[in-house]
């Protein structure tokens, strides 16, 4: 097992430890709807569909970006893919450097020829290798957009991490300007802020995933990684860096009506969807809930996605919102 392959096959079994979840709350936890004693409506006509890059979703939900190659990384992307393809939701790849540098094929397609699926590059890959290594990135998996995912703080505590961030923001414009397809650009657990929502926005980049604190610590995952003791002086004080999401979604939504919001980082029911949609997200993404039914078989994620589906609907039904636009106006405490 290569260098990188072993590190991908840690980050999936350190991800299933509750010790690597952020101690801190992703902050849904606050966002509290009124309750609608007087519904009026019929439950199963309750609307959860919605469209995502021009394509039908049938709930508001990615499955979010989880494994990059290793081991188990064939069976969790084929259950993963099938089930998104059953489910008609979207599903977004781990990174796809090591399986581009390596020269492996990714034929998610024939799991998945119709689901939404995204791509996905580090921002200083795309810095390193060039538009070119995205395009590759995308047409090995006939890839609907590509997501360039930002991760400073992981970068940091990884022994060979990326240190050299300068140019990551112009590579990214150049993407914005001659990729094939949509470029979503997203944290990986500290969260983007209005601050850089708005640097992404003035270079073109029209989707931007949240990704903010509250669910997996990358950095305490690579923290637990590291042998060398200093090493894990260095990085104690920033396992639980970052912004909560609950609070960014508002934030980053307010800095552009056009821009399209995906909010991840501590999501874990459907009821944490409704928050997020009514507090100003399109769409939402989970990853750490559908990794153990992912590990299991496409029935088991495909049940998770259901119960996720119909916690969504419940919230829905409780607030008196018969589509997820009305969700959007739900009266909040």
């Amino acid at each position: 097992m290569t260098e990188t392959s072993q590190r991908k096959a840690d980050h999936i079994n350190l991800a299933l430890q509750a010790k690597h979840q952020a101690a801190t709350s992703a902050g849904f936890d606050l966002v509290q709807f009124e309750h609608n004693a007087l519904p009026e409506l019929l439950v199963s006509e309750v609307d959860c569909s919605t469209v995502f890059l021009n394509q039908y979703c049938s709930t508001p939900l990615i499955i979010g970006a989880m494994t990059g190659g290793c081991e188990h990384g064939e069976t969790i992307n084929r259950h993963l893919a099938e089930a998104a393809e059953q489910a008609q939701i979207p599903m977004a790849l781990g990174s796809q450097r090591g399986a581009l540098e390596d020269g492996l094929v990714q034929n998610l397609r024939r799991w998945a020829p119709k689901a939404n699926l995204l791509g996905n590059i580090g921002g200083t890959q795309l810095l390193q290798h060039g538009v070119e290594f995205a395009q590759r990135a995308v047409d090995s998996v006939q890839a609907n957009a590509m997501i360039i995912h930002l991760n400073p703080l992981q970068e940091l505590v990884q022994p060979k991490g990326d240190r050299d961030w300068r140019g990551v923001l112009d590579a990214i414009e150049e993407c914005c300007a001659t990729l094939s397809v949509p470029v979503i650009v997203k944290e990986v657990g500290s969260g983007i802020g209005p601050t850089s929502a708005q640097r992404l926005i003035d270079v073109g980049v029209s989707w931007i995933e949240i990704a903010g604190r509250g669910g997996t610590s990358w950095a305490s995952i690579e923290s637990a990684r590291i042998e060398q003791t200093r090493e894990q002086q260095i990085a104690e004080p920033f396992l639980d860096w970052g912004m909560n999401t609950a609070q960014l979604i508002a934030r980053v939504r307010s800095q552009s009506s056009q821009l399209g919001v995906i909010a991840s980082g501590g999501l874990r029911n459907g009821l944490d969807i409704a928050r997020s949609l009514r507090l100003g997200a399109n769409m939402s993404a989970m990853a750490q809930p559908f990794l153990e039914p992912a590990l299991e078989s496409t029935e088991a994620v495909l049940e998770k996605i259901e119960i996720l589906r119909e916690q969504l609907r419940w919230a829905m039904f409780l607030t008196g919102s018969k589509n997820l636009k009305k969700l959007q106006s739900a009266a909040l405490l």
